[in-house]
């Protein structure tokens, strides 16, 4: 068994009366409560906290990506485990858990920057692929529901072929058109890094995931008897 410490970096300094004023961290939450002295303590603090993480000896530390929202501070983990990479024991795991690669235009952009995270770690990066929540996807970056799906898989094919395939290719898919790829820097690790996809439960991402021979991640927020469900539909 593995044992990974996440963080999903929540703003930790809203009033006492936040939830009597406010209906939702997310989306829409009062940009005017942010503070970006506040801020500047909260993201130290936190990768402090990861750091001591990959020192206590866990084998992995994770971030991941959200939107307009006050539960978790990044929509870029990619800067937070560069910040990681270099000073984090070199024992542990970097897990980006993950970049909504739907979200991306072009989609290369995630192939290089976890390609760099991969070369300044020395190979220890977990590349995560989340489809995504509706208030990131939907809401905050204002994709159609019913493309996202779609998105998503032309986006991992477009990373994987990226990653893997030695000459220069050009992709003409119904979301992306590139005449050149042939991404600088190369992943340390080959074909590429592990891949893991979170999720919350959907039947047609766990199948994938089993098709592909993926880690899925299951995102437990309903309670262990849910998980318990979910968990048995997948491994049967």
């Amino acid at each position: 068994m593995k044992n990974c410490w996440f963080h999903l970096m929540p703003y930790t300094d809203l009033p006492e009366n936040f939830r009597d004023k406010n209906p939702s961290v997310w989306v829409d939450i009062d940009s005017r409560l942010f503070d970006p002295a506040q801020a500047h303590r909260m993201y130290n603090d936190f990768l402090d906290e990861l750091e001591y993480a990959a020192d206590l000896g866990f084998d992995a530390i994770c971030v991941n990506e959200h939107h307009n929202n006050g539960y978790g501070l990044m929509p870029s983990p990619n800067i937070m485990l560069a910040a990681l990479a270099r000073r984090a024991n070199p024992e542990t795991a970097l897990c980006v858990l993950g970049n909504s690669i739907a979200l991306y235009n072009p989609p290369l952009r995630v192939a290089e920057e976890m390609a760099m995270l991969d070369c300044i770690s020395g190979g220890r990066l977990i590349a995560g692929f989340p489809v995504g929540s509706p208030m990131d996807t939907c809401y905050a970056y204002g994709q159609n529901p019913s493309q996202l799906r779609e998105r998503y898989m032309e986006a991992h094919d477009l990373i994987k072929r990226a990653w893997t395939e030695p000459e220069t290719f050009s992709f003409n898919g119904r979301y992306n058109q590139q005449r050149y790829v042939n991404i600088w820097p190369r992943t340390v690790q080959r074909p590429h890094p592990p891949i893991w996809v979170p999720g919350g439960g959907s039947v047609e991402t766990w199948r994938w995931c089993a098709e592909m021979d993926y880690v899925y991640c299951y995102l437990s927020y309903y309670g262990f008897k849910a998980a318990r469900a979910t968990m048995h539909g997948f491994w049967n």
